[in-house]
Parts: C-alpha cells; sequence; structure tokens
C-alpha cells in the first residue's frame, strides 16, 4: 500500500508540475514501481536484480508492437486523415443544414449532425472540433447566431468522435481490458446516435429561452436537398461497408479498417483532392499520432502491471466487500471520481490512469465490461467539455481567437446538462448499451 501510494504521488506529481508526458509518466512509475515490489532495496541498488523490470518492460514493448490487433488504430486514423483531406465535412455540413437550417437554431442542429457524421468516419474529438469550427462557424455568424450557441453546438459536436465507432479511444480500451472491440463498436452506436438528439434538444432548449440565439435559416427545395445529399453519398457508403461488415461478422475490425482506408484513399483520389505532397503529409501524420498513441498504450501498460502487481484490484474489491455497499453505489462512487478528474485531466489520460485500477473490479463484481467501457467513454466525453479543462472548448478558442473561452462554456451548459441525463440513462438501463451486441454476438 505504501509503494502504490508513492507511486500514485510520483505519478501526478510528474503529470500536473514537472508536465511529463502521461506516457512516460506511467512508463516510469511502473517500471520503478514494479522494481519496488519485486525487492529493489534503495539503499543499496547493486544488490537488485535489475532484469525483472527491464524482462516486464521490454516485454511490453514487443507485445505491443507485434500485436496484429493494434494495426487497428494506424489505419482507422489513415481513414480519418484521408476523409478529412476529401473535403467531407463542408459537404456533411451542407446536407445537414438543407434539411435543418430553417428551423429555429437549425444551423447550430445541422452543425451537430454534422459533427457526429464526421466523428464517425474521423474517430477524434479534437479533430473535429477544429475541423467543422471552420465550416459551421462562418455561416453561423453570417445568420446572427449568439457565439455561445454557435462555439457550443461545435465543441459538443465534437464529443461525439469519440464513442461513434470507430473510436480509437474504444479500441485503447478494449486493449487495456482485452474486451471485444467489435462489441464495443457495436455498443457504442445506440448511445452515439442518442447523443445526437440530445444535443438537438440542447439546441432547441438555448433558443426556447433566448430566440435570438438561433434565427430561421433559409428553407431550401427538395430538389437542392437531395443535390446535397448527393455530396455525401460515398463517404456515406463507406461508413455503411465497414461497420455493416463489423456487425454482420464479414470481416473483423482490423480487415474492416484497411478496407476503410483503401475506400477513403480511392474517394479522395476520385474527387482529385490528393497530390503526391498531400500524400506524403496525410502519412506523416497519420505516422506521429499512431506513434503517440502507441507509446501511451505501452506507458498504460507497464502501469497497470505495477498496479496488479501490487495488488490494488484486490484491495479494492475487499474494501467494497467489508463496506458492504451495494454494487450499484460503487458504480456511483467511479464515477463522481471520473466527473472530478475530469476537472484537471484531459479525456485520454482520465481513461488510462484509472481503467487499469478500475476495470478488474467492476468485472469482479459481475458488471459487462462492455457495458463499463460505454460508460468510461461517455464520461470520457463529458470532461472534453467541463470547466476548466474542456480540451474541446481551449481547441475551438485556439482556432477562434476572437471568442471567448467564458463565452464557450456558457453555451455549453445545457449540452452538459443533456449529456449528464445520457450518462443516467446508460448506467440505469444497460440494454441501451448490450442491446445490438447480445443480437449480433451472443
Amino acid at each position: 500500500m505504501m509503494i502504490l501510494m508513492i507511486g500514485f504521488s510520483v505519478l501526478l506529481f510528474l503529470i500536473l508540475v514537472v508536465r511529463v508526458p502521461i506516457a512516460f509518466a506511467m512508463g516510469v512509475v511502473g517500471f520503478f514501481g514494479f522494481a519496488a515490489l519485486n525487492g529493489l532495496d534503495w539503499g543499496n541498488w547493486s544488490t537488485f536484480r535489475w532484469s525483472v523490470p527491464l524482462s516486464m518492460a521490454a516485454n511490453r514493448v514487443i507485445d505491443t508492437a507485434q500485436d496484429y490487433s493494434l494495426s487497428v488504430i494506424p489505419l482507422f486514423i489513415l481513414m480519418g486523415n484521408l476523409v478529412t483531406r476529401s473535403g467531407l465535412s463542408k459537404e456533411l455540413y451542407m446536407a445537414s443544414n438543407a434539411f435543418l437550417g430553417h428551423k429555429k437554431g437549425g444551423l447550430a442542429m445541422a452543425t451537430v449532425v454534422a459533427c457526429g457524421g464526421f466523428s464517425a468516419v474521423c474517430g477524434s474529438s479534437l479533430a473535429t472540433a477544429a475541423t467543422m469550427s471552420k465550416v459551421a462557424m462562418p455561416p453561423m455568424r453570417q445568420y446572427g447566431y449568439s457565439d455561445s450557441l454557435a462555439t457550443a453546438s461545435i465543441a459538443a459536436g465534437g464529443t461525439l468522435g469519440i464513442l461513434i465507432p470507430p473510436s480509437v479511444i474504444l479500441v485503447i480500451y478494449g486493449l487495456l481490458t482485452e474486451t471485444s472491440i467489435r462489441e464495443l463498436f457495436a455498443a457504442g452506436l445506440i448511445p452515439g446516435i442518442l447523443g445526437v438528439f440530445l444535443y438537438l434538444a440542447a439546441v432547441r432548449y438555448t433558443v426556447w429561452r433566448d430566440p435570438s440565439a438561433g434565427p430561421v435559416g433559409e428553407k431550401l427545395s427538395w430538389k437542392r436537398r437531395m443535390q446535397a445529399l448527393k455530396g455525401v453519398r460515398d463517404v456515406l457508403g463507406l461508413f455503411v461497408l465497414v461497420m455493416g461488415g463489423i456487425y454482420l461478422g464479414v470481416f473483423t475490425p482490423t480487415e474492416a479498417a484497411g478496407i476503410g482506408a483503401g475506400g477513403a484513399f480511392f474517394i479522395t483520389l476520385l474527387r482529385r483532392k490528393l497530390s503526391w505532397a498531400g500524400l506524403f503529409e496525410t502519412l506523416a501524420e497519420t505516422a506521429r499520432t499512431s506513434t503517440v498513441l502507441f507509446t501511451i498504450v505501452i506507458g498504460a501498460l507497464i502501469f497497470s502491471d505495477f498496479v496488479n502487481r501490487a495488488g490494488l484490484p484486490d484491495m479494492l474489491l475487499q474494501l467494497v466487500t467489508d463496506l458492504n455497499i451495494s454494487p450499484f453505489m460503487v458504480i456511483i462512487v467511479i464515477l463522481c471520481i471520473y466527473v472530478l478528474l475530469g476537472l484537471i485531466f484531459e479525456s485520454l489520460s482520465m481513461l488510462l490512469l484509472t481503467v487499469p485500477v478500475f476495470y478488474p473490479l467492476i468485472a469482479s463484481l459481475g458488471f459487462d465490461l462492455v457495458w463499463f467501457g460505454i460508460v468510461v467513454v461517455v464520461v470520457t466525453e463529458i470532461s472534453l467539455i467541463t470547466p476548466p479543462v474542456g480540451m474541446n472548448v481551449f481547441v475551438l478558442s485556439g482556432v477562434l481567437r476572437d471568442v471567448k473561452t467564458g463565452t464557450i462554456f456558457k453555451g455549453i451548459l445545457p449540452f452538459w446538462a443533456f449529456d449528464m441525463l445520457r450518462l443516467l440513462l446508460i448506467v440505469i438501463l444497460p440494454p441501451l448499451s448490450l442491446y445490438l451486441p447480445h443480437l449480433l454476438y451472443r
């Protein structure tokens, strides 16, 4: 217990004070923590067999690098980068605006729908928020939308990127907990769609409170609406092919990622959006992002070995047993911890710090790890728009330098409240997450 307390204290100090990247902080603490648990004499280091922690760390690096299932990460990232380069974001917004723009708050609702569609193939919340801000903000300002509603719809819509499959963060959760990735993808679909509808409700609530925040836009004819839909049919077909193939068991998530990346490449070529320089830039960006994620996963796995070797999951289970509280109350306590951590950590850091600690306890209490994965991702998603470290908000404030951060956070409040409602529904109604996995795979 003393070694665990020291380890977590050092980890928080490295991350929050020294600002060491979380991958290296977790790797260092996990390495030396594992060493301490295996007989390291801090007064006489020369007597210690360094082969024990070195072997553990080396095995983690080699096993992760050789893990076939991990190839899904760079392939889905490549797919998202190619789709982004193809200009999909603008066409998705035009299609959504064609059907929703004539309503009160319609442009904001179109932004939410476009964010949901774009994030489905992009898989990154920050990339979705940054990209859609350039597409959606100018027309909303043209029609007199308030900055708070306009920026909040972009920031909140961007959070859908980590839940609607294919989601990189769901892949990372599946790797950390050895949970089926295709079941996680199936489980994330209904909560993701529910999130879109609840965000639409948040927009309606905002314009009900202040009609001037979201004026009515132009109403388009059905002919122009159908023309707008033509712009997204190829990418929509790619998404149906990739996710439909996974859901129906035609191919594995890794094979689907390869098909998605290849399909996105041909779509970008057919649209004449890809030059040799653009291809090199896309591949380089994919390599950089994949390297960062692989390093983070390796650091998290080394830290997880330390936590498990120290017996923290067993200690937590024993504590729950001694306190004689219900399993549901354990979930409530864990969610409260996540909400508090969301005030100081960004989403991926929070997930990597907590999942190795909590998931063995959750499994011991009899909860479904697929369901818990969706709960974790949703509460992590909420942290992206929770002050003071709402990463999506700060991305927007960086792109839109004339909008104050406080203005964005003010507009976020209704979206945050509806997100908390969605979290409550997912917790008390597990079938929202588990219906599709049970229907397709169990």
